[in-house]
């Protein structure tokens, strides 16, 4: 019998071996910002979701000559089914992994356009590296009650084998909205979902690398023990 996972974040993902569950504890709602922040000549656009490129996407026409650096495969995909070039990638999917390898020209002028709860860590550290960075919130999460509440169903009534998290913000979500029925199958991309879980007492299983691929590796090798 394949066991059922359940997979909380947007990107959709399938594989033969497992019935997998997509159930987005997250919704996106555009914000407005300031327009003035686009009268700059930008050397960098640096994207770190999906979500970021499909709603900044309709700006960048009047935008000439900017290099794209993105942190995910999922983000350069995306971006590269736009027909947009993307002239950097990590090899480490994470804020962390992105600023040890990038390494523009000096005084470079960058613009981060993102989740009004993106760590600040990416801005932070360019700008003391000397960089002119700036930082449009173009979206925030909200909690998706319908979707973490039917989760919760399914704990309760043992039909899930386990759950999957990719961000800070879906753990908080969930673990903050009521009572979570026991379960102790949880499983993470990055360091920062997995010291999330660690605040409210759970324990779970960190992927090696921060790609749904790595995830669903790790859960493949706990089922098979």
């Amino acid at each position: 019998m394949k066991p059922v996972i359940v997979m909380t974040q947007t990107s959709e993902f399938e594989t033969e071996d497992m019935t997998i569950l997509h159930k987005p504890l997250i919704y996106v709602e555009p914000l407005s910002f300031d327009l003035s922040l686009l009268d700059v000549n930008y050397d960098w656009f640096i994207f770190t979701s999906k979500n970021a490129v499909k709603l900044f996407y309709p700006r960048m026409s009047q935008m000439q000559d900017t290099k794209i650096a993105v942190i995910g495969k999922k983000t350069a995909h995306y971006c590269e089914s736009l027909g947009l070039k993307v002239d950097f990638i990590p090899s480490d999917y994470s804020q962390e992994g992105f600023l040890k390898q990038f390494n523009p020209q000096v005084s470079s002028r960058i613009l981060i356009p993102s989740s009004k709860k993106a760590r600040p860590l990416l801005q932070q550290s360019l700008q003391q590296q000397g960089h002119t960075v700036r930082k449009i919130d173009l979206y925030q999460p909200l909690p998706h009650t319908e979707n973490i509440n039917e989760v919760k169903r399914l704990i309760e009534t043992d039909k899930i084998n386990a759950i999957t998290f990719a961000s800070t913000s879906a753990v908080k979500y969930f673990f903050e909205s009521g009572e979570v029925p026991a379960f102790n199958n949880y499983f993470v991309i990055g360091q920062q979902t997995f010291e999330a879980l660690k605040q409210f007492g759970i324990q779970a299983t960190m992927a090696d690398k921060q790609t749904l691929e790595s995830l669903i590796n790790i859960i493949r090798e706990s089922w098979e023990k």
